[in-house]
Formats: C-alpha cells, sequence, structure tokens
C-alpha cells in the first residue's frame, strides 16, 4: 500500500490554495493602487478568505492523517510484538508448505506477497519485475499447489487458524 499519494494529494492541494491566496493579494494590491471598485475589492476578498479556509482544512486533514498514520503503525508494532512467536511459527509453516510445493524461490516470494495482500503491480515494483513476470509467477505457483487463486492460497493458509463458530460471533449455534 502506498499510504503517501493521499498525502501527496493534500499537499498538492494546499499549495494550490496558496498559490491562489497569494495570486489574489498580489491582485488586491494592484487594484489598491488603481483605485479599483469596493465591490470588486470585496468579491475578492472574499475569494482570498475562501482560499486560506482551504489552505487550514487542508492542513488540519493533512496532520489528521499523519496522525492517524503513525497511529496505525504504532498499533501494527505493538500487534506484531505481542504475537511474534504464533507469526513466526506461521512464517515457518508456510515457508514449509512452499517448500513441500516445490516452488522457486521467486514463486515463493511472490506467493508471501500475495498472502500479505500486495496486487501483482504492487509485487512487480518490490520485486523490480514486470507484472506479467509476476502473474505467471503466481499461476506457477497455483498450478503446484492445486489451488484456484489467490483467495484459495489465503484460505489455504488461514482455514485452520480460524475456530468453528467465530465468524458468526460466540453466541452461535453449531451448525
Amino acid at each position: 500500500m502506498n499510504d503517501a499519494n493521499p498525502r501527496r494529494s493534500l499537499l498538492a492541494a494546499i499549495v494550490l490554495f496558496a498559490t491562489v491566496g497569494a495570486l489574489i493579494v498580489v491582485d488586491l494590491l494592484a487594484d489598491y493602487q488603481e483605485g479599483g471598485s469596493s465591490w470588486h475589492v470585496l468579491a475578492e476578498l472574499a475569494v482570498l478568505a475562501a482560499a486560506l479556509g482551504g489552505v487550514v482544512v487542508l492542513w488540519r486533514q493533512l496532520r489528521q492523517s499523519r496522525a492517524d498514520l503513525a497511529g496505525a503503525r504504532q498499533d501494527a508494532r505493538r500487534w506484531q510484538q505481542e504475537h511474534a512467536e504464533v507469526l513466526k511459527g506461521l512464517a515457518s509453516a508456510i515457508d514449509a508448505q512452499f517448500r513441500h510445493w516445490a516452488l522457486t524461490e521467486a514463486e515463493a516470494e511472490v506467493g508471501l506477497l500475495l498472502l500479505k495482500g500486495l496486487s501483482h503491480k504492487e509485487i512487480g515494483q518490490l520485486r523490480r519485475t514486470s507484472e506479467r513476470t509476476v502473474r505467471e509467477q503466481a499461476r506457477a505457483l497455483y498450478r503446484k499447489a492445486g489451488l484456484s487463486g489467490r483467495a484459495s492460497l489465503s484460505a489455504f493458509f488461514l482455514e485452520d487458524l480460524l475456530l468453528p463458530g467465530t465468524a458468526a460471533g460466540p453466541d452461535a449455534a453449531p451448525d
């Protein structure tokens, strides 16, 4: 997941609003020196206020996004620390299953990244290879494993981790 793009978009919008505000200030000064009409000056002041308001709103959103992202990263680190042994065991089990399926190193790496939820395009960028190559490696993995696709790959490893009845809730009656 590329979390920098929304922040870049917000930052670009802030720069745009600030630029509009600066241009309006320059125009207001020119209008003032030339003796422009008061209605024209008032209209430009209203646009300036809107531009500055946009900068403030977007700046607050950017700060909130940064705080939310920092909180999510902290929660993820805490969760990983609390479950380190389980994650280590799961990683070992996945690695052993990949060896059992006789996956190549590249197929195993693609498989792990698929399990982490990355798209073929993201995996290609991360591994510095084409999306088509990643797609072919994924197909080879599914063929060797006898699985139909990404969902069945995830289900293969998660199915036994989920206890019966947890999806319906703790008070659900057994089937």
